[in-house]
């Protein structure tokens, strides 16, 4: 005789958490004033200190029970296990049971010593300090400046305060987000060590805030590739950090000059000065303008028989078809051999197009000079308010004057388009 065909049906699975559900705090105030008052950590009590980069159970003044968590948690199996233990244990849940907190926040709160409120000028011991942990405190910065299209993400350390100073880009202004407003310093400390492990083509092998450096790493954000431009600055408080978010196949979604904002005739002049050969293409502007986007896109445009070299500091988006190469150069040294022997074997590469990412000092302008007099396309970018300042801020890099009137040279000036207008200051205007 069968069973019955209810005893072959499996229970159904419980429905997934909806986060909706979960309450959101994003700086200490918030957990200063949450009713009933946060007592004491849990992390001792329940054994969860090797959780303590993802979960922080909490106990309040009435004995209930709230889980804080990182939001790419609040849902998930782990959470729901963690819960299930609590209750095991004889405790009860708060309503609502868990509260999402920015990765910072978690893990300055979720210290060996279970004690509360939260104190400003505590400082974490090492030891709950792992690289993963701190490498999730980076990614939750970088994943809130992505998707609010910041171009930059900058990282002001105050040593001689208890908490610093994170910032972003947006839409060209210089924005301080409320959850990150209270990032403490040395947290943010060791969060740049352990970035640093990460970059390549950096100058020192360990993150040093008393000398400048540079370099690059990738990183991913929503399936979204990202190369991350990393250049330190020694200041007399502390090193102040700013990460250049790239990316990767950015160009690709912007496949003509006019998707970029240029008009018909400044394509068309482009255009000539691609059919050359022989000869420079400059394009000045401010940061953040769009040069090397600009650069890209042309780039992408040339015929196929053409073969292209680009040598930049780092590369900042793939170019099908040509031959890219990052130059790392150190900040304190005169003689760079690398980046030499990348010029001699260059010019024996037979190749009819070059791009060289910036002029910045005397090495990079002697670098240009040499190739465009040497027949080849050279194509590269400098930082100068006009295109009629380039041939004047030249002469700082080594650049004769001759350089301009014996090379076919388009010097171009790329303006910075906002995605958006001022309804202040914005008026009517004609194009000349």
């Amino acid at each position: 005789m069968k069973p019955p065909m209810s005893s072959w049906l499996l229970a159904e699975p419980p429905a997934p958490f909806d986060a909706s559900r979960a309450g959101a705090i994003d700086h200490p105030e918030q957990i200063a004033a949450l009713q009933p008052a946060v007592r004491r950590l849990l992390h001792r009590p329940l054994g969860t200190q090797g959780l303590a980069d993802r979960f922080c159970p909490v106990e309040r003044d009435d004995g209930t029970v709230t889980l804080f968590t990182r939001v790419e948690h609040v849902g998930s199996d782990q959470a729901e296990a963690l819960l299930r233990r609590i209750q095991d244990t004889g405790h009860r849940l708060s309503a609502p049971d868990r509260y999402v907190l920015p990765a910072a926040l978690l893990l300055s709160l979720s210290r060996s010593a279970d004690k509360f409120p939260l104190s400003g000028t505590a400082s974490s011991p090492a030891a709950q300090r792992t690289p993963t942990a701190l490498s999730g405190v980076f990614q939750d910065l970088l994943e809130w400046g992505v998707r609010h299209g910041a171009t930059d993400l900058h990282l002001n350390v105050d040593r001689a305060a208890p908490q610093s100073e994170v910032r972003y880009t947006v839409a060209g202004r210089y924005v301080a987000p409320e959850r990150f407003r209270h990032m403490p310093t040395d947290l943010l400390m060791d969060m740049l060590s352990v970035v640093w492990m990460d970059i390549q083509g950096g100058n020192g092998a360990v993150f040093d805030p008393l000398i400048e450096q540079q370099g690059s790493l990738l990183r991913r954000v929503d399936g979204r590739e990202l190369l991350l431009r990393w250049a330190s600055l020694a200041s007399d408080r502390g090193p102040g950090v700013c990460l250049r978010i790239l990316e990767r196949d950015a160009c690709l979604q912007a496949t003509t000059l006019q998707a970029l904002g240029y008009q018909d005739r400044q394509v068309a002049q482009f255009d000539r000065v691609l059919c050359a050969e022989g000869g420079a293409v400059v394009l000045a502007g401010t940061v953040g303008s769009g040069k090397s986007t600009t650069l890209a896109t042309l780039i992408r445009g040339l015929p196929e028989h053409r073969k292209i070299i680009t040598l930049e500091e780092p590369v900042e988006y793939r170019i099908s078809g040509a031959i890219q190469n990052t130059i790392s150069r150190d900040l304190d040294r005169q003689a760079h051999d690398r980046y030499a022997a990348k010029l001699r074997t260059l010019k024996r590469s037979a190749m009819s197009d070059v791009l060289l990412g910036e002029i910045r000092d005397a090495e990079s302008g002697l670098a240009f000079m040499d190739l465009a007099g040497s027949g080849v396309n050279v194509y590269t970018t400098v930082h100068a308010p006009s295109a009629t300042c380039v041939i004047r801020w030249g002469s700082g890099c080594r650049l004769r004057s001759s350089t301009w009137s014996t090379t076919s040279t388009g010097i171009a000036r790329r303006w910075p388009i906002r995605k958006r207008s001022c309804a202040i200051c914005r008026r009517s205007a004609s194009i000349i």
